[in-house]
């Protein structure tokens, strides 16, 4: 994509899934487009990252953001524009509508080094179900 002026770079990314952008010290920045393991029929895993806190906006679409904490299930129905944290060490994960689309924050190439992925438990995916917003099902 051509540069509207000078000292200004600009991005896009129209593909399926994560794609990072901007890279600028010890940051980046990238793109999540919806995928399959987004839809409900695909729920069960979840990722954690020891090194960076993750930042997600949603800037399209409809999505929740889930953690499992020791404290259980926790889910939080996103709204665009909003800049949601997850901290390091949470175990996270999203679901959405086919629509959706995140701009992520995170340290510089979490997703090479620092990506720690797992199953969820049945009891885990059985709490998730019990608070999935309506416009999931």
């Amino acid at each position: 994509m051509a540069s509207p002026a000078q000292g200004i770079e600009v991005y896009a990314w129209n593909g399926v899934g994560y794609q990072p952008l901007v890279f600028s010290g010890d940051w980046q920045v990238a793109l999540l487009n919806w995928e399959p393991l987004f839809s409900p029929a695909h729920l069960g895993e979840v990722e954690r990252h020891s090194h960076t806190d993750e930042v997600f906006v949603l800037w399209k679409g409809q999505a929740a953001l889930f953690v499992v904490t020791e404290d259980g299930i926790q889910l939080v129905e996103m709204q665009p524009g909003l800049v949601y944290n997850v901290v390091r060490g949470t175990w996270h994960n999203l679901v959405a509508t086919p629509d959706a689309s995140w701009v992520i924050v995170e340290r510089r190439d979490t997703h090479l080094y620092d990506t720690e992925t797992r199953r969820m438990t049945a009891e885990e995916l059985a709490a998730l179900a019990a608070r999935l917003p309506a416009w999931v099902h």
